[in-house]
């Protein structure tokens, strides 16, 4: 696209020791290859490339306003439901179907359509048996990290179609995940809600963070505390600017505390190999820790 938009910047709260110049050219160097929507000022230079971005300094930078009306909302103005932005013959959902699922089969000889697959889900920590299917194939959904319907009310109204389609169908911002719960979750923030397992939440928030600094988009008041609030237990939090492809080691299982302890495994925390909620009395996101 030949027109950008600077990433807007918010002056930090007195004592905060950052400098917002540091913080825009890292986010560059990580952001820069990866922006189809939002381009960052040509003039800012990259020397930052070895920085890391933490989820908090980029939260300051990112516009707190009020949500604007919904009014016009429609899931078309997104684009497609899941294009093939990326051109390589296979659409989004199965895209990140391919990233966050293991023991992947497919329809066919060609490697795209997932016809079965293991999901070890981050938002619920439970492991669900993907099998593609018109009754079945619901039980893993993909969940916008950033709702459609929330950017849409805090920026994305001012995005053109092509920026809003690439915002529906950046691997950043999506998620394979519970069905049932991606659809609890509905259009909701940080301040409505969170993933059920509490270990996951410095990631889950940071992810936002990051889509929206991406898009130039705002958070309310309340979003911004809450997203401040969990980063606050996670200090050093990186605001990434990719997602890893899942790992079969993270479908290690244990029937109880005594097997995960015999094995040498214990604690076990949310997102590593063994973690479930079953296991998780406290739901603190530590398994296993007594």
């Amino acid at each position: 696209m030949s027109s950008h938009t600077s990433l807007p910047v918010t002056t930090p709260a007195s004592g905060t020791r950052w400098s917002a110049a540091v913080v825009l050219s890292a986010l560059l160097a990580l952001f820069g290859a990866s922006l189809p929507a939002v381009a960052a000022d040509s003039t800012t230079t990259a020397s930052a490339s070895s920085n890391t971005v933490q989820a908090v300094d980029l939260l300051a930078t990112l516009p707190v306003k009020g949500r604007a009306p919904k009014t016009g909302y429609e899931r078309s103005l997104f684009g497609p439901t899941w294009a093939d932005v990326d051109q390589n013959g296979c659409d989004t959902r199965n895209d990140i179907l391919q990233r966050d699922l293991t023991e992947v089969t497919f329809t066919s000889s060609v490697p795209c359509t997932v016809k079965t697959g293991v999901l070890a889900d981050p938002y619920t920590g439970t492991v669900i048996n993907f099998v593609r299917g018109t009754t079945t194939s619901t039980a893993v959904q993909i969940d916008h990290v950033v709702a459609l319907s929330d950017a849409w009310q805090k920026g994305a109204q001012q995005l053109s179609t092509e920026q809003r389609t690439a915002f529906a169908n950046d691997p950043l911002n999506l998620q394979a995940t519970h069905g049932p719960t991606n659809q609890q979750k509905g259009d909701g923030d940080a301040a409505t809600w969170l993933p059920p397992v509490k270990g996951f939440r410095c990631e889950y928030v940071a992810r936002q963070v990051s889509v929206k600094a991406r898009y130039s988009l705002w958070v309310t008041q309340a979003e911004h505390d809450a997203i401040a609030g969990i980063l606050a237990g996670c200090p050093g939090q990186p605001a990434p600017s990719t997602v890893a492809a899942a790992s079969s080691s993270t479908l290690a299982y244990y029937a109880n505390c005594a097997e995960a302890v015999a094995a040498g495994a214990a604690p076990l925390y949310a997102g590593t190999p063994g973690y479930r909620t079953g296991l998780d009395g406290d739901g603190d996101g530590v398994a296993c820790e007594g």
